[in-house]
């Protein structure tokens, strides 16, 4: 029993020390994570964060015996588990993401922030995969925010030969594998409605109701997709959703029910 205590003793210690030094979120140029500051990162203990490294439960690396981790493979992890999330997960997981970048419940993503309504078609003219794809990208070029619609589209459509963002419910969250910043003067959502699904993902349900998620970071695409799950987790705006006559009925519904989500 002492050795357990003066472990966990230690183990918060450390991911108090963690937290006090500058936890910054790596990027490409930057250093990976070590268990320390991946620990801080999501808010977790060191040695819980050890334990899934040695049971092949986080994507990590050995070098010269102490554990690395990439953080672009760490930020596929998280999308995964946001992905296979319920409503308390994921109320969680945007929290322990909000904590991450040191915001406060007053600095919340909203969706309706970066939602521009020039950026949805009600309905979306388009009837395969490759012209939803495209029509969608051209949609966040309206804002002038995204800055080249077919390299968006290029990196969107890779991203969904890998694995399709289609969901059950008949949603596709689209976005390409990475952040695009390069393309992007800050980050941008569309919004595509169909009059009738389509087949776009592999599973056999079809899909009508398309957002597009362009974001300049990896975190910052996190978090959007965490809130955008949340918002699109209740079946009555879906049914609202697809019930919009235009694109400005379409924005208002969105930011009704993220101004629910964020009030939760």
């Amino acid at each position: 029993m002492l050795y357990t205590l003066a472990e966990s003793t230690r183990s918060q210690r450390r991911l108090k020390d963690a937290q006090a030094r500058c936890v910054r979120i790596p990027s490409m140029a930057q250093d990976d994570f070590d268990i320390d500051r991946l620990a801080a990162y999501l808010h977790m203990m060191p040695d819980a964060v050890l334990k899934l490294a040695e049971r092949g439960k986080l994507p990590g690396r050995r070098v010269a015996g102490e554990w690395r981790f990439s953080a672009p493979e760490i930020h596929h992890w998280l999308e995964d588990r946001i992905g296979l999330s319920d409503a308390e997960g994921l109320v969680q997981m945007e929290g322990a993401l909000d904590r991450a970048s040191g915001e406060t419940d007053r600095d919340q993503v909203s969706i309706a922030d970066f939602l521009k309504i020039e950026a949805i078609e009600v309905p979306l003219d388009a009837r395969t995969r490759g012209s939803v794809v495209a029509k969608m990208t051209e949609l966040a070029a309206r804002t002038h925010l995204l800055w080249d619609a077919a390299k968006m589209a290029d990196a969107v459509r890779a991203r969904e030969e890998m694995h399709s963002t289609a969901l059950d419910n008949g949603v596709a969250l689209l976005h390409p594998r990475r952040p695009m910043p390069a393309i992007l003067a800050e980050a941008v959502l569309a919004l595509g409605i169909t009059r009738g699904g389509i087949p776009f993902g592999s599973g056999g349900v079809l899909t009508d109701i398309f957002f597009l998620i362009c974001s300049t970071s990896d975190h910052e695409h996190l978090r959007i997709l965490a809130r955008l799950s949340r918002v699109i987790s209740d079946q009555p705006f879906l049914a609202a959703l697809r019930g919009a006559e235009d694109a400005e009925a379409a924005y208002h519904l969105v930011r009704e029910r993220d101004a629910a989500v964020r009030d939760v």
